[in-house]
């Protein structure tokens, strides 16, 4: 059998790995280590790769001849990084495994803010729910007046619940998909004029218009989509172009491109457009996160949940596509979705 020398074995750990000689000097680092942190001549000292405390520390006490141990740590430069270190003592040397644990870190700590959210999301509907059904228990003989009122609101707060856990459940179906990508054939001129013909009336009765632009050349259109999916993400932003843009009307447009950035080949662009009161700048990055509204107070008033955003962003994601946001100020909002097209109509 050939045999295979320690410096390939060590190389072929995925697992970035430091063996350390007297005065933390590097007397080896495999492939994963040079990939990680760049190349390290040899007889470098350690703490010009990680000059963390604790790294350190755990690299002398292996030095000293200490029994195997770990920590994890956080660094800032060149990149922030959570490491998990792992120090064995050798004869003369110490073996350092250091391994990226920001994604889990990252992971953990969204499920926390996650968890959090949602606790108080739901918290908020929930005591007042509850406060009126002990307001009514404790006054039976309230006026008729008096416990419609209450029953009325406990209704709405239950709605907004129900709104809050659909929101959550569609999320989480919609996750569960993403790497899946649809290839059915959807047509987006039918799904809009479908969508928008049920939605207008909710625009009419708030003294606005809801404007459908599609040129007839894009009729016979078609893309690799969920239908299903592909509805929710326009209701969503039509939706919240009638929830936020004041007093403006609402055009949904369908255009063709031969290319658009990050997507290979032609694209259908769906553009929602409103010349309402616009978002701010420092609002725009962070709308498609969860729970995240530029106007929490009107949001909620308008029975928003904070994930119909989020929904959408995750949508385009499973199609392969790319969402962006244009708005200013006074300067309305542009949604604009790109989503890669079939090479040609597809007969049926």
């Amino acid at each position: 059998m050939e045999q295979i020398s320690t410096e390939t074995a060590l190389d072929a750990i995925p697992l970035a790995l430091f063996l350390l000689g007297p005065g933390r000097r590097v007397r080896f680092a495999n492939r994963a280590a040079r990939e990680m942190f760049g190349d390290i001549p040899a007889q470098a000292p350690f703490v010009r790769v990680l000059r963390h405390p604790d790294c350190l520390a755990l690299a002398d006490a292996a030095l000293r001849g200490q029994a195997p141990d770990e920590t994890e740590f956080t660094v800032r430069h060149p990149h922030p990084a959570t490491f998990r270190a792992r120090a064995t003592p050798l004869t003369g040397a110490a073996l350092l495994s250091l391994q990226d644990i920001s994604a889990e870190v990252a992971a953990v700590s969204m499920r926390s803010e996650f968890v959090a959210n949602v606790s108080h999301e739901l918290r908020s509907p929930l005591t007042s729910v509850l406060g009126f059904i002990e307001t009514l228990l404790a006054n039976p003989e309230a006026p008729p007046e008096e416990r419609k009122r209450q029953l009325e609101i406990m209704q709405g707060e239950a709605r907004r619940m129900n709104r809050l856990i659909s929101g959550l459940l569609s999320l989480s179906r919609i996750e569960a998909e993403e790497k899946l990508r649809p290839e059915a054939p959807v047509r987006p001129a039918a799904l809009l004029r479908d969508l928008c013909a049920t939605l207008r009336p909710r625009a009419e009765a708030s003294g606005r218009a809801l404007i459908l632009d599609c040129p007839q050349e894009l009729e016979g259109l078609e893309i690799p989509g969920d239908a299903d999916q592909l509805t929710q993400l326009f209701v969503n932003l039509v939706e919240n172009a009638l929830a936020h843009g004041g007093d403006s009307d609402v055009i949904v447009s369908l255009g063709r491109a031969d290319s658009a950035p990050g997507i290979a080949g032609p694209v259908a662009c769906v553009c929602v457009a409103d010349d309402g009161p616009g978002i701010a700048p420092e609002h725009v990055a962070r709308l498609t996160e969860r729970f995240y509204r530029a106007d929490p107070a009107r949001t909620r008033s308008a029975g928003g949940t904070g994930l119909g955003l989020a929904i959408v962003k995750h949508i385009v994601a499973r199609h392969r596509g790319r969402l962006r946001i244009e708005s200013a100020p006074g300067r309305g909002a542009r949604f604009r979705v790109f989503l890669p097209v079939f090479p040609a109509p597809r007969t049926a």
